[in-house]
């Protein structure tokens, strides 16, 4: 009888005793971070309120992203690049969404795709929400390519019938990125010479390529699966084709031309989604093996320092009330 009383006033003991001692989510590894409002409690965000009036919203995808990246790469790359963003200058990072438009991968299971009006009335509505809490200025971050539009029309959307004032981060940083240097260049030596890392190969990379991989190597590497990676084989209509050397060279009416017909649902006949033109859902024929973290590292800081210039310049020219 008192063997059990001595073992029954044990495990009582281990019921009540100190929280460090109690087990918790094998899963859960995600640490705190500044800013990032899912992580903010009540104070935390009335505290940023006295400082900033600012708010970056991604806005992501959740779409096939090939073989090796994950189908949340939009949207993990751009709240990561939100985030690293706000540990810079005081900002609320607050994504809204994890889905865009992007009915052109729906062939790829694990795509989801809404309609544009519905991924806007969402955004607006969050919005005010945040207006209402005191928060004034809006940064829109494009993190997938399909949702170019409609970024757009969000902002004007937020400009002409709220209260709040909205600009779209890649029109707004496009000055600073040509003002702000480039981070250190790494070298890598070969048998013959040493050379500097090519962040920008001159060949058709684009949706989950090499420059979209090197991001991912840099901002969520645990989720890339670089031994999955395939080069696809493409095959676009043969007057897309024949403009990827334009594209190339950067000619603006060429790639304006390619993109207003690339890249579209199956459902309109131009014979450019993602299933039709790629055997893995890349839209590039770059060597994936080429991809690195220093590439995604060089890229993204280049992007934070930008979007800092902007910010703080946003801030002189319009101080908090």
């Amino acid at each position: 009888m008192k063997k059990s009383l001595v073992l029954l006033s044990i495990l009582l003991a281990g019921l009540v005793g100190p929280a460090s001692n109690a087990q918790t989510n094998p899963l859960w590894h995600e640490q705190k971070v500044k800013n990032y409002l899912p992580h903010m409690t009540v104070p935390e965000v009335r505290e940023l309120l006295t400082k900033s009036d600012m708010v970056i919203i991604p806005v992501a995808a959740l779409e096939q992203h090939g073989l090796h990246l994950p189908i949340g790469t939009d949207y993990l790359n751009g709240v990561e690049r939100a985030k690293l963003v706000a540990q810079k200058t005081d900002i609320l990072v607050a994504p809204v969404l994890l889905v865009g438009q992007s009915p052109f991968h729906l062939d790829f299971p694990g795509t989801i795709s809404l309609k544009a009006e519905t991924i806007v009335q969402v955004h607006l509505e969050a919005v005010q929400s945040l207006l209402r809490h005191g928060f004034k200025r809006f940064l829109i971050l494009n993190a997938h390519g399909g949702n170019r539009a409609i970024c757009t029309y969000l902002v004007d959307r937020i400009n002409q019938e709220t209260a709040g004032i909205a600009v779209e981060v890649g029109e707004a940083i496009a000055a600073f990125r040509k003002t702000v240097p480039a981070p250190a260049t790494p070298a890598k030596t070969t048998a013959n010479a040493t050379e500097k890392v090519n962040i920008r190969a001159k060949v058709f990379d684009r949706h989950a390529g090499v420059g979209e991989t090197s991001s991912s190597l840099y901002l969520t590497p645990n989720l890339v699966q670089m031994d999955r990676a395939e080069t696809a084989k493409l095959t676009m209509p043969k007057h897309m084709d024949a403009m990827v050397p334009e594209v190339l060279d950067g000619d603006p009416a060429t790639l304006l031309v390619f993109l207003a017909e690339g890249l579209k649902a199956k459902e309109t006949g131009k014979k450019t989604s993602a299933a039709e033109m790629s055997t893995t859902g890349v839209w590039g024929i770059g060597d994936l093996t080429t991809a690195s973290s220093e590439k995604g590292r060089i890229e993204t800081e280049r992007f934070v320092e930008a979007a800092v210039a902007f910010i703080e310049k946003w801030k002189a020219l319009r101080p908090k009330n």
